[in-house]
C-alpha cells in the first residue's frame, strides 16, 4: 500500500482508497454501509472479518487510525494543525472542563469560584467581581495589593473596549484589531512617558459606539507625556488628532506625497486631498442601489445556538446586500463565518471537511448554487504570484509575445516567457526577481537580484520586445498602462478593465503578491469574481472587507459589490463601517452587547428602519448628526 512520504488527509484517503480495492472492497458503497469488519480494517488494521483477503495485504496495511496517532506522537502541536487543522475539532478537555489546571489547583476558590472560572468569565464581568470582593482578616494582608493590581489590569482591557472577551481566550482567535487593543491596555498599566507608541489601524473590528472608549485611552497616554502615532482611516480618530498628515494624491506610484499637514481643521481647507473631501463632505462613501432591489427568495439560520448565539432565527434576503453589524463580540463572526458559511459549503459542495456551529437547520439552499468566502489574504505566498497570473492574464501574454516575428524567428514557445520555467528565466534567482538572504536569528531577507536587476528573465528573452516593451517590462507597468498597450487581445483587456474598475489602475501586473496590502488582495479578488460567469445564485460573504481602506476606496469597493448584487447574487457582509452600513439593502443587527450579554437578533430591516430601533446601538450611530 502507498502510505504517503509527508502524512495528509488527502494521502491517507489515497492509501485507504488503495487499500479498499486490492481487497475488493466496493469504494462506491457509502461507509455506514460498509461491513462493520470492513471498517475496523480501514481504521485501526484489525483483520478480523477479512476474509479471502491476501494476508500480505493484510498485513502491510496498518490502518488509518493508528498512522494518525504516530504521526500526532512524532511532530509538535504546531505541526499537527499545519496538517491536519481542517479535520481537528477541539472540545474541552474532559479532566478539567476547560480549566487548564489540576484538580487541586481548581480546588482553591475565592468567592466560591476557581481561578479557571474567573478566566472564563467576560472582563465586564470580571471586572464586577474583583471591584466587589471584600478580603479581611489575613487575606486582606496576603491579598490587597495582588487585588488591587488585578483590578485596575482588568479595568484597562474593558476601558479599551475589549471588556467582552474573557482571560483564557486562546491568542490565534483574536482579530489584529483585539490584539493591538489588548497590548495597548497593558502600555497604559506600565504609565511609562517619554515612549512613541505607533499603532496601525487600533479601530479595526470596533463598532462606532466604542471608538469613543479608545479614543480616551489614546488621549490618556498622549497626557501622561508620551507621543501617539496612528495610522487611520476612522472619521472620529482623525478628527480627534493633534496633528493629521494626509498621504497621496493618489495609490502606488500615484502617491508618495505629503499633500495636506497641521490640526483636522487645516485638513479640511486644503486643496486637492480625497481626505478633505470626504471629511467635509464635499463627497459621500455610501454608494446606495440605482433601482429599488429584487428579493430572490430567502436564506435562513434557524436555531443558531453556537458560542453566545441565543437559539435565534436570522433570515437574509437573497438578491440583496446585506450587512451584519453589531458591536464587537455580539455573534457575527459565529453567525456568518461559524455557521452559515460552512453550512451552505457542506450543502453545495458536500464537503466533509467542515463543522459548521450548533444550529437547526438552514432555509432556502433551493435558491443558491455556490457560496464564495472573499478575505483580505495574500493572493499567494511567494513573489512569483502576481496580479497578471492570479487574473489569469499571463497565460495569453505569454502566448502573445511567442507569435511576434522575433519569437518565431528564434524558435520561442510560451514557456520561454514563464518564470518557472528554466529555458527564459534568470537563473540567479530562478524567476523570482529577488533572493532570500537567510539570517541566523532574524527573519529571512529578500533582495533585488544582482544577475537580472529584479527583471526576472535571461538577456535573450529579454531581447523580445512588443511596441519597445519586452515581457519584464510589461509586467513592470501599471494596469492602465497595461490596457493600452494589449488593446489587441479582447481577453487579456477585458479583465484588464475589470481591475480598473475596482480602482487598481496603479498597480502593476508583475507586482509580487506578498507587497499587495490586504484590502487591494480582496480587490483582486472581486475583479476575478466580476470576470467569471455569473449564475445570478452566488452567496459572496465578506468580513470586515474595508480594513485598511480611506474612504475613496470604501466608495470604490462599495461599487464593486454592487455590480455583483446587480447581476443577481446575494452579498452579505460583516462590518462596523457606517458607510458601508447606510448602503446596505439589508443590516441584519446583532446584541445588544458583546459576549454573554449579546448574541440576540436585535432588529433586521433596512437603513430606515434599523436607525428608528431604539434598542441597537447601531440604529443610534446612524442616527446621531455627528456621524452622519
Amino acid at each position: 500500500i502507498p502510505w504517503p512520504r509527508v502524512v495528509t488527509t488527502h494521502g491517507l484517503v489515497k492509501a485507504g482508497v488503495a487499500a479498499c480495492k486490492a481487497a475488493g472492497v466496493d469504494v462506491s458503497v457509502p461507509w455506514r454501509k460498509l461491513p462493520a469488519g470492513v471498517r475496523r480494517w480501514l481504521l485501526h488494521g484489525e483483520s478480523a472479518g477479512m476474509k479471502g483477503v491476501p494476508a500480505v495485504l493484510i498485513r502491510s496495511f496498518k490502518g488509518i487510525l493508528p498512522v494518525v496517532r504516530a504521526e500526532l506522537d512524532r511532530h509538535a502541536g504546531w505541526k499537527i494543525d499545519a496538517v491536519f487543522g481542517q479535520d481537528i475539532r477541539r472540545v474541552p478537555c474532559k479532566q478539567c472542563q476547560g480549566g487548564r489546571l489540576r484538580a487541586e489547583s481548581l480546588a482553591v476558590k475565592i468567592e466560591g469560584m476557581s481561578i479557571g472560572e474567573l478566566a472564563r468569565m467576560p472582563i465586564d464581568d470580571l471586572l464586577r467581581v474583583v471591584r466587589d470582593l471584600k478580603l479581611d482578616g489575613r487575606k486582606a494582608a496576603a491579598g490587597e495589593g495582588v487585588l488591587a493590581e488585578v483590578r485596575q489590569r482588568v479595568a484597562f482591557l474593558a476601558r479599551v473596549g475589549v471588556g467582552y472577551l474573557w482571560l483564557n481566550r486562546a491568542t490565534s482567535t483574536l482579530s489584529g484589531g483585539e490584539a493591538q487593543r489588548i497590548r495597548l491596555a497593558t502600555q497604559i498599566g506600565t504609565r511609562l512617558r517619554g515612549v512613541l507608541y505607533v499603532l496601525d489601524e487600533p479601530s479595526i473590528g470596533l463598532h462606532a459606539r466604542d471608538h469613543g472608549l479608545l479614543l480616551e485611552a489614546l488621549a490618556d497616554l498622549r497626557d501622561i507625556g508620551n507621543t501617539i502615532l496612528v495610522v487611520e482611516h476612522d472619521q472620529g480618530t482623525i478628527e480627534a488628532a493633534d496633528f493629521v498628515v494626509d498621504l497621496g494624491p493618489g495609490a502606488g506610484r500615484l502617491g508618495g506625497e505629503i499633500v495636506a499637514q497641521g490640526s483636522p481643521t487645516d485638513i479640511l481647507k486644503a486643496e486637492g486631498t480625497l481626505t478633505a473631501d470626504y471629511l467635509s463632505g464635499r463627497k459621500k462613501a455610501v454608494v446606495p442601489a440605482s433601482k429599488p432591489p429584487t428579493v430572490k427568495g430567502e436564506l435562513v439560520v434557524r436555531g443558531a445556538r453556537q458560542h453566545n448565539l441565543k437559539d435565534i432565527d436570522v433570515t437574509f434576503p437573497l438578491g440583496l446586500l446585506c450587512v451584519v453589524t453589531g458591536v464587537s463580540g455580539s455573534g457575527k463572526s459565529t453567525l456568518v463565518n461559524g455557521i452559515l458559511y460552512p453550512a451552505l459549503v457542506a450543502s453545495l459542495q458536500g464537503s466533509i471537511r467542515v463543522n459548521p456551529g450548533e444550529h437547526a437547520a438552514i432555509e432556502g439552499l433551493r435558491h443558491i448554487d455556490k457560496v464564495i468566502r472573499i478575505d483580505q489574504a495574500p493572493i499567494g505566498r511567494t513573489p512569483r504570484s502576481n496580479p497578471a497570473t492570479y487574473t489569469g492574464v499571463f497565460t495569453p501574454i505569454r502566448d502573445f509575445y511567442a507569435k511576434l516575428p522575433e519569437s518565431r524567428a528564434r524558435g520561442y514557445k510560451p514557456g520561454r516567457f514563464s518564470f518557472n520555467v528554466r529555458a527564459g528565466r534568470c537563473d540567479a534567482c530562478e524567476g523570482a526577481g529577488l533572493q532570500r538572504i537567510r539570517m541566523s536569528f532574524l527573519p529571512d531577507v529578500f533582495v533585488r537580484c544582482e544577475a537580472c536587476g529584479g527583471k526576472r528573465f535571461n538577456r535573450e528573452t529579454l531581447q523580445v520586445r512588443y511596441r519597445g516593451y519586452s515581457i519584464a517590462d510589461l509586467l513592470a507597468a501599471t494596469v492602465e498602462e497595461a490596457i493600452g498597450l494589449m488593446g489587441r487581445l479582447p481577453y487579456v483587456k477585458r479583465r484588464l478593465q475589470t481591475l480598473l474598475d475596482v480602482g487598481l489602475e496603479y498597480l502593476q501586473l508583475g507586482q509580487p503578491s506578498t507587497t499587495i496590502s490586504g484590502g487591494e488582495a480582496q480587490r483582486i479578488k472581486l475583479a476575478r469574481e466580476l470576470n467569471k460567469r455569473q449564475t445570478g445564485k452566488t452567496v459572496y460573504i465578506l468580513d470586515e472587507p474595508t480594513t485598511g481602506l480611506h474612504f475613496e476606496d470604501v466608495r470604490k469597493l462599495l461599487a464593486v459589490l454592487r455590480k455583483l448584487v446587480d447581476h443577481g447574487n446575494t452579498v452579505i457582509v460583516i462590518e462596523h463601517q457606517l458607510d458601508v452600513v447606510r448602503s446596505a439593502d439589508w443590516i441584519v443587527d446583532l446584541g445588544p452587547e458583546g459576549g454573554d450579554d449579546g448574541g440576540w437578533l436585535v432588529c433586521s430591516g433596512t437603513p430606515a428602519q434599523v436607525a428608528a430601533t431604539e434598542a441597537s446601538h447601531t440604529g443610534r450611530c446612524l442616527r446621531e448628526p455627528g456621524l452622519e
